[in-house]
């Protein structure tokens, strides 16, 4: 067990087949503890309309559920909104009161408005709004949560952050992605910035993993096909990787002691190589 007594927070989680569900399992098999959090109305979420506080408490009710029947009692949840300054702070400074410090952070939110039922808006039409929007939630946060974390004293030191990829960060896929492909670009080159000045902070390691086309999480449902996956299947040398071949990948990051750091490290059974 290479992660006994050892805790990780978890975002991204919407359901048992998110692919940050898998990661945290993989966890708990190696002893360590897991803090999911989701999104869930807060006392930092003003004017918000009695519509959208029933779609945020349903949001995190399904969540609480999902992570209590899949990862068990032990498996903390907190509501945190990664575009809030004000959140995050409270987060960070709660962990503190209760004495509990973060070996490491799994990034695994992102969302783009421009995706809505499979169609994908060409990147000339993403409006400015949009844009910032999903670099905002996408990319932006990993700054955010980390800098929160680190400087309430929480994030231990040689502690481990591992943020979720796709290889339309670097190359213009056969299924569209546009606005989504941009703020992977910058996820990856703001993991790469953290790895320099954390890992002269503190020993913290950043890496970043680019996984396959995955049509089980509700991010690729939006997006994808069974005809996309069949299509990397094809082209990848081993075939698709699965979303046990990233929850292992993970934990080989999160392992303690290691000196893995500014990578982008590809989870995707080859595809990369393929032109």
């Amino acid at each position: 067990m290479i992660l006994k007594k050892r805790t990780y927070l978890i975002t991204g989680i919407a359901d048992e087949y998110s692919l940050a569900m898998y990661a945290a399992k993989a966890i708990i098999a190696e002893g360590g503890k897991v803090i999911c959090t989701g999104l869930g109305v807060s006392s930092f979420h003003q004017n918000l309309s009695e519509r959208a506080k029933a779609y945020l408490n349903k949001t995190f009710d399904d969540f609480r559920q999902s992570i209590k029947m899949h990862l068990g009692n032990e498996a903390s949840t907190e509501i945190l909104d990664v575009t809030l300054d004000e959140n995050i702070e409270f987060f960070s400074n709660d962990l503190l009161k209760k004495n509990i410090n973060i070996d490491g952070i799994l990034h695994a939110v992102a969302m783009d408005k421009t995706i809505r039922n499979k169609k994908v808006k060409p990147l000339l039409e993403v409006t400015l709004n949009e844009f910032c929007e999903t670099l905002d939630v996408s990319a932006f946060s990993l700054i955010r949560l980390t800098n929160s974390l680190f400087k309430s004293g929480v994030l231990n030191p040689g502690a481990s952050i591992c943020a979720l990829s796709y290889i339309a960060a670097e190359k213009v896929t056969f299924h569209p992605y546009r606005n989504m492909s941009i703020a992977k670009a910058a996820l990856e080159r703001i993991v790469i910035e953290l790895a320099d000045e954390m890992g002269r902070h503190n020993g913290t390691r950043v890496n970043a993993i680019r996984f396959s086309t995955y049509l089980g999480s509700k991010a690729g449902a939006a997006t994808l096909t069974e005809k996309d996956v069949s299509t990397s299947d094809n082209i990848s040398p081993l075939g698709n990787a699965t979303p046990i071949d990233l929850a292992n990948e993970v934990v080989h990051l999160f392992r303690p002691d290691s000196r893995i750091t500014g990578e982008i490290r590809h989870v995707d059974g080859g595809y990369h190589i393929m032109g």
